[in-house]
């Protein structure tokens, strides 16, 4: 007889620190219940990864109540990433599979789910097509330049996607927004329910351990009982907005000062699935943070931080930058210095760098857009986050930082540009400019947490998985509260990746809960 292992991920059987959110809240009294409402599937969660799974298992016929805490449709990211879709197949772009899950890997310290990154590798297209399809004719698609360097480099699948002037069925203009509406909009059309004010509160099991459903409070202030025959689904998101979360499992998720608030972030789905017995990602789950703040710019050009020393190579990804930065005294925040020479020096590697932060981001095929590039740092000066001076003095003491410092650094930073060779921190020849030519430029730059990657354990069936290295039946996670295919890091190898996660666990899903 085959031995049974126990999967040694962190449970409810080794609570940690004694956190809050470990304690399930005490059962809404049944007197108190106003009434059982029944469907095949019952969907917790109305972001992207859940009005997904809600159209697809809506579209292959099933029968689907989604609940939602927030009153309103929310998303975050504008872009969808899929591997060798019919749209990079029109540029000439191809993703090679097999190199781009070895490089996840290595990125997330091997600490991910092999088959939940290869479903995401091979169904992320499929599902993205999908997308398309249900919008017809309504969408321009692009796909973004990616960064391309010797320490890092990313994937060229990521897609933006915007509304074509005319058409008048949706009324976002494009990203998240538009994404969720689409699913929405042909979630409903298919008969879906969708109730929004309704926030799931916990979930119940019946006698043989089956999750049969979830009890919530609903926007009318009455709790009402949602029983899916087939399936609970967890769809709620991440944890960023609660703190206890971040300290158990994402503790750099902590220190940066600026956060994106996205209300009802609060890990909901990971303390329901722990609650039922689930087992959860190890820590430390992947953080995505990213150099948003103040100008949000930071090209390639020299780096100082808040004591105006040279501390990075800069020739490297946003994510990592933010690290960085993290690092420093004072780590809210950092510069980018550059003279008067940036906007040609900007033109002349415009087609070799790419990637968030790098460049102007811009999609496949467009050219550098010079004039916008020079409005955008106006634009920052007026707002304070980011100055101009004539002399490297005067700009120091505008930025608040020690004049010698700087003027150091950057005589220093010149020798390098001079000599050709970065000893100090190996930046590639091509992308060292001098400091010399005034005015003079420093934009301001910051980490801001966006996401926090880590959740539920789950098998290629999304079958949430117990702590007893069991499937738990009847309840399945997608979307940021299944956990699995993250670790350590955020993978920018391929921007857009949880959106295009969202899609393909959706296609997963339907064909699963359709095949029972």
């Amino acid at each position: 007889m085959q031995q049974e292992l126990e999967m040694k991920f962190y449970s409810n059987k080794t609570p940690k620190k004694g956190f809050s959110w470990e304690t399930p809240p005490e059962p809404v009294p049944e007197a108190e219940i106003a009434e059982t409402v029944t469907a095949e599937v019952i969907v917790l969660g109305g972001g992207i990864s859940g009005l997904a799974a809600s159209a697809r298992c809506a579209d292959r016929g099933l029968k689907v109540v989604t609940l939602d805490k927030n009153e309103k449709m929310q998303a975050l990211a504008g872009q969808i990433a899929a591997v060798n879709s019919r749209v990079m197949a029109e540029k000439g772009i191809t993703i090679d599979k097999k190199q781009l899950a070895a490089d996840w890997l290595k990125m997330s310290g091997s600490r991910v789910q092999e088959d939940l990154l290869w479903l995401f590798i091979n169904r992320s297209a499929e599902g993205f097509h999908w997308l398309l399809d249900l919008a017809g004719d309504c969408l321009e698609v692009g796909v973004y330049e990616a960064y391309k360097g010797p320490m890092f480099s990313e994937y060229p699948g990521t897609h933006h996607i915007m509304l074509k002037k005319g058409c008048d069925k949706y009324k976002h203009w494009g990203g998240g927004l538009l994404a969720c509406e689409i699913l929405e909009k042909a979630f409903l059309e298919k008969g879906g329910t969708l109730l929004r004010g309704t926030a799931g509160l916990y979930l119940e099991k019946n006698e043989d351990g089956r999750v049969t459903g979830c009890v919530a409070k609903c926007a009318d202030g009455k709790y009402r009982r949602y029983v899916g025959t087939k399936a609970v689904v967890l769809a709620t998101g991440d944890c960023s907005d609660d703190r206890e979360m971040l300290e158990a499992f994402c503790p750099i998720g902590t220190r940066p000062s600026k956060q994106v608030k996205r209300k009802g972030n609060t890990g909901d789905g990971q303390k329901m699935a722990f609650w039922a017995g689930a087992a959860l990602d190890n820590p430390e789950w992947a953080a995505t943070l990213h150099t948003l703040g103040f100008s949000g710019y930071q090209g390639f050009f020299l780096h100082v931080n808040r004591l105006g020393r040279r501390f990075m190579n800069e020739d490297t990804w946003m994510q990592a930058k933010s690290v960085r930065c993290l690092m420093q005294p004072g780590g809210d925040f950092a510069y980018t210095v550059m003279d008067s020479k940036y906007l040609d020096e900007i033109g002349d590697r415009f087609y070799e760098l790419g990637g968030q932060g790098m460049m102007p981001l811009s999609v496949v095929g467009d050219g550098y857009n010079r004039e916008g590039m020079e409005k955008f740092v106006q634009k920052q000066i007026a707002e304070g986050n980011a100055f101009c001076a004539d002399t490297l003095e005067e700009l120091a003491e505008k930025m608040e930082v020690p004049a010698e410092n700087l003027v150091q650094t950057v005589a220093r930073y010149n020798e390098i540009v001079a000599s050709g060779d970065d000893v100090d921190y190996g930046k590639r020849q091509r992308l060292l400019t001098s400091v010399e030519q005034g005015p003079f430029y420093a934009l301001k730059w910051g980490p801001v947490l966006l996401d926090i990657f880590g959740g539920a354990q789950i098998d290629t069936n999304l079958n949430v998985i117990g702590a007893d290295s069991k499937n738990i039946p009847g309840l399945y996670a997608v979307g940021n509260a299944a956990g699995g295919m993250y670790a350590v890091d955020y993978p920018l190898l391929l921007n857009g990746n949880s959106y295009g996660r969202a899609l393909a666990y959706a296609m997963q899903l339907a064909d699963v809960l359709c095949g029972q």
